[in-house]
């Protein structure tokens, strides 16, 4: 049985902890109105207003300009991500962490020592309330497929359990647009062919569905039969270490997408020096609104676990290597792969010196915020003037 375990807007939520004024108020996290930005995260109480993470701040701040707008706290959130995924360890190993707010549990091996799945996930909802006085919403099921959509129905401070037999009844009634892949697009082609649940998606034959969708109408047809067959791999074990987002409306400004990939490419870099690896070859993951997915790959002379090294990379990517015919993108995400678990690092002879400094402010950096908190060091390179005004997602 797994486990997805997603806090209740993360970084909204932390901030109304620590300020209990802000509590009942429209609050949102990311770009002030007179800045160039888009929200990192928004309070139910300003979702109310239509406000949601990605959409720029100055529309945002239009339809609630009572809005309470603070600035992102990445180091301090990431603080706050780390004591909850202590939490996760006490119950199993097998931790996937998708983002600073979200990761999978497998339980399965837990239960003799825990209690049955669902009582795991209360007790772990429980400790999140009390140990950090956050709030989790918590699916239980079969596979990640069904515990994400499980995680997603009753936010906020949702607990949903999907039993092996009933599967289908909890798949059926749900709308067309819960699977994973399907967008404005996409739902448009299901609605056209008379489509608008999951039940009645199951009911077409696979040879229709890859006729309208290519090889992705296979990946429907297990989706809506409940099939997924992917482990929990924690990042010790992972072949890849990576990080998406897919966007509640899609993006066509580059220098958002260029912003997003920054805070990807910093969570990723974190996850990698925090088990002590690095990575061969970096990737960047692009879906567009037509649904159709790019990758891009370039492989490090040296494997890397250097935020400024990986981000260069990575924007490398994202600027010089998409198609010139781009349409507004829907996802967004970033990885590394080839993963060195050796704990050498190999050298080079003439960027040596630089590649040093990279690591050693790296390394110095995530010591000093761990010891001290986020606000105990501030990066002063080109990194940082870029990512100033950048947003961040939730």
């Amino acid at each position: 049985m797994i486990l997805h375990v997603d806090m209740d807007a993360f970084y909204a939520s932390v901030e109304e902890r620590d300020r209990p004024e802000l509590k009942g108020k429209p609050v949102i996290v990311g770009g002030t109105p007179s800045q160039r930005g888009v929200v990192a995260a928004a309070s139910y109480e300003a979702r109310k207003f239509g406000v949601h993470s990605a959409m720029p701040s100055a529309t945002a701040y239009r339809l609630c300009p009572q809005a309470i707008v603070l600035p992102c706290r990445l180091d301090y959130y990431a603080e706050v991500s780390h004591q909850i995924r202590d939490i996760f360890h006490r119950f199993t190993p097998l931790v996937e962490p998708l983002s600073l707010d979200e990761a999978f549990l497998d339980v399965t091996g837990s239960e003799g020592l825990f209690g049955p799945s669902e009582s795991i996930g209360r007790q772990i909802k429980e400790a999140i309330r009390h140990e950090v006085n956050l709030i989790a919403s918590v699916g239980v099921a079969p596979n990640k497929f069904l515990a994400k959509i499980a995680s997603d129905l009753n936010k906020p401070d949702g607990f949903t359990v999907v039993h092996p037999q009933a599967i289908q009844e909890f798949l059926d009634p749900l709308p067309v647009e819960r699977l994973w892949g399907v967008g404005r697009q996409t739902s448009k082609v299901f609605h056209g062919l008379g489509v608008r649940t999951i039940g009645q998606l199951r009911l077409l034959s696979p040879a229709v569905l890859k006729g309208q969708f290519g090889s992705q109408g296979e990946h429907l047809w297990n989706l809506a039969h409940g099939l997924d067959s992917r482990p929990v791999v924690p990042d010790r074990e992972a072949k890849s270490i990576s990080h998406e987002t897919t966007f509640v409306q899609d993006i066509d400004d580059p220098e958002i997408l260029r912003a997003w990939l920054l805070e990807l490419t910093e969570q990723v870099a974190r996850r990698l020096r925090r088990h002590e690896l690095r990575g061969h070859t970096v990737e960047i993951k692009v879906r567009f609104a037509d649904f159709r997915t790019i990758t891009r790959s370039r492989k490090l002379p040296v494997p890397s676990s250097g935020t400024q090294e990986l981000w260069e990379t990575a924007n490398e990517l994202l600027s010089a290597r998409l198609p010139a015919d781009r349409l507004p993108v829907r996802l967004l995400g970033m990885g590394v792969s080839d993963i060195d678990r050796s704990g050498i690092r190999q050298g080079q002879l003439f960027d040596e010196d630089v590649r040093g400094r990279h690591d050693r402010l790296d390394a110095i950096g995530d010591e000093l915020r761990e010891r001290f908190g986020s606000e105990a060091l501030r990066r002063g390179s080109a990194l940082e003037h870029q990512a100033r005004h950048r947003p961040r997602p939730a």
